[in-house]
């Protein structure tokens, strides 16, 4: 297994080579093993792999793909295993690693040296003034939390974000405290993803989610990709796409850049993956200027309705009729102007030739079932929701939403970024959930609308926002305009993370801050059943060695009397507790259940007994599944999600509050008995949780073709044709991630598919754009994004030629995060629009 690294390395000189035709294969297979070697060791990590995406097994804590309904025995992905192996390293972020490191040295070290070295153990807390992180007991994190949130002048002065990360079960208990404390202000990562597609949906069809599950895919005659690159974000959606072209499916691609993986897809569980040539994915790519998706959907739905008065079959009039509202006026102002102007303008603003786009058109007509992808390359632009609306219209032309092979398909990039909103983490909840809620907990919870994730950066700029909690995530990595954004976090009294790695969040704080370890999806997760009557110990109870996550600090071993001067402290370090606390924690062996459910381990235990507990997640589909962890945690001070949630509810509300948080650490069936109750669709929520594979959540427009808008039907809109302009001298500047990346977080320095080593401080610029712009290949050059309140710099950027669509170019965030202005954001949703940045390059003024 690696060492963590000792120093930070150069990202400012890649080496580039030509980039990749075709994705995965071999090469995908000997990394992720690597990969895990090196971070948790093969004893911890293989059985690992074993378990990712498996029924009874763990939810990978990647991307929110959703598993097929007979599951590869490696049902994971390159990145997958990235992700499980960062997380379930044995190397640990101690209190000596905070001792020998300052705070401003922390805040020197990139994104990647920081996650690189190891797992947060302990919980940690920088004092006022202070310029380490010291040690800091549980209680004693709870209180200080408390005192500072009674303390504040209203509630709406804190702010709680959620990662996608976060469980149904831990998301709903916080959305609980947040409203029960008073305030609306929960932010999510989903504010900066996908809620321009939620904002789409939910008023064209009434929900804000997608429409298909997977037997869609494999049952369409035509899959449109758009702005997504599935090779490097969602792996195995390649898998799905195969699996439908060989069922007869076309492939269109429409994105500004060519992706390897939906070029040519050699599939690792094949042996025409492994040896052979593998799948030709793509059948049409569309090379697309950034920002263009809406003039090229408009165009083609103008020329379907132009189709329709010749032959009216082309579009589908009795669906049109019975199921949809405004039709009349989306084709009255699909009528309007020139044909051949509007022609010339759509191919001006989408780059793509007239023969491509009539290529699409033929592909569409031929398609009697039509599913469409997509992803960040269309939800972060101004005119983001209206080029979303525009393709839910053009499904709706031909009928194609509310039957099998057909419908929208937004792919989510956390894991359970989807259940998260589910479970009421928005600040905008419609009163059906918060009247829902209030009854279940005797509670009225506020009704005014909070504050999403930009306009929590502005209220904390402002000093609106006092104290920030984030429940996992990089906050600060993770948003836009980052010198703004950093400016406001330390403007904060307080900054709390529950983390489970280390991140840059941790190193710009308020002007006190905490550090929260929580165990991640890898891990078991025992808790210590609360005593009863039956049930409370007459000797001490001591876990065995293979029940080490039992001697993590619970609420309920708090709460549990002792019953002998000899019982051991949970709360002292592991080296205190050698009983509690297995010498060698890489066994990935749980303690045997009782029953399938997660049940006691009597076996195992002397009283009191132990339960070991799932959570459950919702993938891009709407499946709700089991995820039950593999591998004991490095550190008994290390809590779940759930239990850190319900000790801090405890510590605000006092003794008094009725809310059995306790109850719902000690068994998470409490929590899911309670979702239940107060969330549509989740009837018999624990026993359906136990079914391999889970449960479909209810989507009417999908099922019954109902539709839950304002007219009660699914309505077509009129979106009047944008796109951004650069002007004379700028390129249109795409953030992207490189393929050893998930999110904010770097697993390491290559995107082996673009062709990029050792490096990530680049810029993918088109030859040709560069040739005008007088760029040489492997020239430096600072990147200056164009604001109405003024340029924001990057500096020193490496060009690199690569062959983007004319007019635009490409870097990695959170490197280039720092050019995305704070107000610049998307109509509707307030996402910011960090796929269409106004640049231009200036000489280099040296390294960061």
């Amino acid at each position: 297994m690696s060492k963590a690294p000792e120093s930070d390395p150069a990202q400012d000189d890649p080496s580039v080579h030509r980039p990749k035709r075709h994705a995965v294969g071999l090469p995908a297979v000997l990394n992720s093993v690597r990969f895990v070697g090196s971070q948790a060791g093969i004893k911890r990590g293989l059985p690992l792999l074993r378990d990712i995406n498996q029924t009874g097994g763990f939810d990978c804590p990647g991307c929110a793909w959703p598993e097929p309904l007979h599951r590869h025995p490696a049902e994971f992905c390159e990145n997958g295993a990235k992700a499980v192996a960062e997380e379930a390293t044995r190397l640990r972020v101690d209190p000596a690693f905070f001792a020998a490191h300052p705070v401003a040295d922390l805040a020197d070290k990139s994104g990647y040296w920081l996650g690189q070295q190891g797992r947060l153990t302990e919980p940690v807390y920088l004092a006022e003034g202070a310029t380490h992180y010291t040690p800091i007991g549980w209680d004693d994190a709870f209180a200080l939390i408390a005192d500072e949130l009674t303390s504040l002048d209203s509630p709406d002065e804190a702010a709680f974000y959620t990662s996608g990360r976060t469980s149904n079960e831990a998301a709903f208990l916080y959305q609980l405290f947040a409203r029960k404390l008073g305030t609306n202000n929960l932010p999510d990562c989903s504010n900066m993803c996908h809620e321009s597609s939620g904002s789409a949906l939910a008023e064209t069809i009434g929900i804000g989610k997608g429409s298909v599950l997977l037997d869609d895919l494999y049952q369409a005659d035509l899959i449109i990709v758009a702005g997504q690159n599935p090779g490097t974000n969602h792996p195995r959606m390649l898998t799905a796409l195969e699996k439908a072209k060989r069922a007869g499916a076309k492939i269109a691609t429409v994105n500004p850049l060519p992706e390897a993986g939906l070029q040519r897809f050699k599939n690792p569980q094949t042996a025409r993956g492994l040896a052979g040539r593998g799948t030709e994915l793509t059948d049409l790519f569309l090379q697309i200027k950034v920002g263009g998706d809406l003039a090229l959907f408009s165009l083609i739905n103008r020329m379907l309705l132009r189709a329709a008065a010749i032959s009216p079959d082309v579009i589908d009039h009795d669906f049109i009729e019975r199921y949809t509202h405004g039709f009349d006026a989306f084709a009255a102002a699909h009528a309007e102007g020139d044909d051949d102007t509007v022609l010339a303008d759509a191919v001006q603003r989408t780059g793509v030739p007239l023969e491509q786009i009539e290529r699409l058109l033929g592909m569409v007509l031929a398609a009697d079932k039509i599913v469409v992808c997509w992803a960040m390359g269309l939800t972060q632009h101004q005119h983001a929701v209206p080029t979303i609306r525009e393709i839910v219209s053009f499904l709706l032309l031909r009928g194609n939403i509310g039957r099998p092979g057909a419908g929208v398909c937004p792919v989510r990039g956390h894991s359970n970024v989807q259940g998260d909103r589910t479970m009421g983490i928005w600040e905008r909840m419609p009163d059906r959930f918060l009247d829902a809620l209030g009854a279940e907990f005797d509670f009225k919870p506020p009704r005014d609308h909070g504050l999403d994730t930009v306009d929590t950066v502005r209220a904390m700029r402002d000093g609106r926002v006092k104290v920030f909690v984030a429940m996992g995530g990089n906050f600060v990595a993770a948003t836009p305009d980052t010198t703004a954004t950093e400016d406001a976090m330390r403007g904060c009294r307080l900054t709390v993370h529950v983390s489970t790695k280390l991140n840059r969040s941790h190193a710009v704080t308020g002007a006190r801050a905490l550090i929260l370890p929580a165990l991640g999806r890898t891990d078991i997760d025992m808790q210590a059943a609360l005593p009863t009557a039956a049930t409370a110990p007459a000797e001490p109870a001591v876990p065995t060695a293979q029940a080490m996550p039992s001697a993590q600090p619970s609420l309920a071993e708090q709460a549990a009397p002792a019953t002998s001067a000899e019982q051991p402290d949970p709360t002292v370090p592991a080296e205190s507790a050698a009983q509690a606390v297995p010498t060698d924690p890489s066994s990935p062996e749980r303690p045997a259940r009782a029953d399938g459910a997660g049940a006691t381990v009597g076996e195992q235990l002397h009283e009191p007994q132990f339960l070991e507990q799932f959570v459950t997640v919702e993938d891009s589909m709407g499946i709700v599944h089991s995820s039950r962890g593999g591998v004991a945690p490095l550190s008994p001070h290390m809590r779940s999600e759930v239990a850190i949630v319900a000790g801090l509810a405890r510590a605000v509300f006092g003794d008094a509050d009725e809310v059995p948080w306790e109850e719902f650490t000690a068994d998470y069936d409490r929590v899911r008995d309670r979702i239940e109750r107060v969330v549509p669709g989740f009837a018999d929520y624990n026993a359906r949780a136990r079914v391999p594979g889970g449960f479909a959540l209810p989507h009417a427009p999908r099922d019954e073709r109902v539709f839950p808008t304002a007219t009660g039907k699914a309505n077509f809109t009129v979106n009047p044709v944008t796109s951004p302009e650069a002007g004379p001298g700028r390129l249109l500047l795409q953030t992207l991630r490189s393929h050893d990346q998930f999110n904010t977080t770097i697993y390491g320095l290559n995107d082996r598919y673009r062709g990029i080593h050792d490096g990530r401080r680049v810029v993918l610029v088109n030859p040709d754009d560069a040739a005008e712009l007088g760029l040489n290949d492997g020239d430096y050059r600072d990147l200056v994004s164009e604001w109405t309140d003024g340029d924001r710099r990057a500096p020193h950027f490496k060009i690199v030629h690569y062959p983007t669509a004319r007019g635009c170019a490409a870097a990695y965030y959170p490197e280039t995060n720092v050019l995305v202005p704070l107000d610049s954001v998307a109509e509707f949703s307030n996402t910011p629009t960090s796929k269409s940045i106004v640049v231009r390059f200036e000489p280099d003024s040296g390294p960061a």
